[in-house]
């Protein structure tokens, strides 16, 4: 990944997914977004040409529909997302959380050597210009909670799901079977006030 603001976008395509289409862009140097498109800081409209036969943004379609197919963890496309050198050092500890796994806004602040600026961290990690290739969705409250997620906190759930990486705390719990009623309570006596 460059260290530096990258160039314009170049060239674009579009992606369906189980979570809605996803623009995808590309500069001269590689990746440069990739957005859904509801999500927060989305640009809208480039200026630049469509260009589905484009090798690397066909690359980062396979990559993503491999995503949601369930088999992440192959090699992804060169990236060049624009950015400050504070938030291309996030973005890179972001591709350092691997799929399944979480951490916390405060521990991937402490991990850049600067524990006192996850605020700072929090809102690079939600300026971050590829989603679900530059795993963003990882990074959870310091309670373990799910906030902040430029997509919606729907689609950050489904992505830690289909990464197995939801934590216990936050899934559903199995509702009881129909079936089963629960066991009478035994010499059960009202209490009475004294």
């Amino acid at each position: 990944m460059k260290t530096a603001h990258a160039a314009r976008h170049t060239a674009w395509t579009d992606t369906d997914t189980p979570l809605g289409r996803l623009l995808v862009a590309r500069n001269a140097q590689g990746l440069s977004g990739l957005w859904f498109e509801d999500q927060k800081y989305h640009p809208g409209a480039l200026d630049a040409p469509r260009a589905d036969g484009d090798p690397l943004l066909g690359a980062t379609v396979a990559a993503v529909q491999a995503y949601f197919a369930g088999r992440a963890g192959g090699a992804l496309p060169p990236m060049s997302p624009a950015g400050t050198a504070f938030q291309q050092a996030v973005w890179q500890a972001l591709l350092a959380i691997p799929a399944g796994q979480t951490v916390t806004y405060g521990e991937l602040a402490a991990r850049l050597g600067r524990p006192d600026a996850v605020r700072a961290v929090a809102a690079a990690v939600g300026r971050n210009p590829v989603s679900v290739l530059i795993p963003c969705h990882r990074v959870l409250g310091a309670d373990g909670s799910l906030t902040g997620y430029a997509g919606g906190l729907h689609r950050k759930e489904a992505l830690l799901t289909i990464e197995g990486g939801l934590p216990a705390t936050l899934r559903p719990s199995p509702s009881p079977s129909p079936s089963k009623k629960p066991a009478p309570r035994r010499n059960h006596k009202p209490r009475v006030p004294a």
